[in-house]
């Protein structure tokens, strides 16, 4: 296998209209093992609610993650590893969903807070990408752009159902009805999917404050045309908000490189985890 090399970068930014910045953004990539991360969480709920909940995600994903290459996992094959990941991803958003509820159970002030989430972890060329709500994760290589996340949303849900278009859905007075959260009720559902990547990519993962204001293909041709790569998370949000920034904005960028040339491809067990008829319907402030 070629030399795998991964950088990250990342922004948060208040945005032009909030008093407070709700959005939390974390980043990571290891300087001995190709292991690398990115995750953003937009909260919701109320003066210094979000801002709450959105940290606690992050701070837990943080940590299980930070905890991940031990010997343990060094010594297993990838396969075990791959799971391994998995594993942790899953049993961090868990360990945050529960986080949340107990905060929200002892500090009243806080009853209705929660959060989207969205993570992606690259090991070796192994990628996989979790997420909770709108905020999204996208790749972008050679063969263009593709978005990694579909919004657990109610536009999306009428988009999917052929009631709004794209263009539509950015106009609805319901665009920022999300279906799916972190602290909303006990159990949480995470749509998890996992890729092998097999050439030179750039992972983009954002909160909806920027994805208001920069469609699919302004996004891609920034990512195609802006270097060095990293910095693109600073012209997103100076785009954002010179657009109008009504939200908070977060910006993270994974970078993979290798010198194998193929397209990216479906690892073999990847999933989407289905939702159930009772999803909850939460309203972003």
């Amino acid at each position: 296998m070629e030399p795998i090399r991964l950088a990250v970068n990342g922004r948060t930014d208040i945005g032009q209209v909030r008093e407070e910045n709700e959005d939390s953004i974390r980043w990571y990539s290891d300087q001995e093992q190709p292991f690398a991360y990115v995750i953003v969480a937009d909260g919701m709920g109320g003066y210094s609610g979000g801002a709450t909940a959105s940290q606690i995600a992050a701070d837990t994903l943080q940590h299980y993650l930070n905890g991940l290459l031990g010997d343990i996992f060094l010594s297993c094959s990838p396969q075990q590893q791959q799971l391994m990941l998995r594993a942790a991803l899953i049993e961090s958003i868990n360990s945050a969903n529960q986080r949340i509820l107990d905060t929200k159970d002892t500090r009243p002030q806080f009853s209705q807070m929660g959060t989207t989430l969205v993570v992606a972890a690259v090991w070796q060329d192994f990628l996989i990408v979790a997420h909770i709500g709108d905020s999204r994760a996208y790749l972008w290589n050679n063969y263009g752009l593709q978005r990694l996340t579909r919004d657990h949303s109610v536009v999306q849900e009428m988009i999917d159902s052929g009631q709004l278009t794209p263009e539509q859905a950015q106009e609805s007075q319901v665009r920022n009805h999300i279906t799916r959260a972190l602290g909303v009720s006990k159990q949480v559902e995470p749509a998890i999917n996992s890729w092998t990547l097999t050439e030179d990519a750039l992972l983009l993962l954002c909160s909806d404050g920027l994805t208001e204001y920069l469609d699919d293909h302004t996004i891609e041709r920034v990512l195609a045309t802006h270097r060095p790569a990293l910095e693109s998370v600073y012209l997103f949000i100076e785009d954002a908000n010179r657009l109008g920034g009504r939200d908070n904005i977060s910006a993270g960028i994974l970078e993979f490189s290798s010198r194998s040339e193929a397209i990216m491809t479906p690892a073999e067990d990847a999933i989407t985890l289905k939702p159930k008829k009772d999803d909850v319907t939460v309203r972003k402030s």
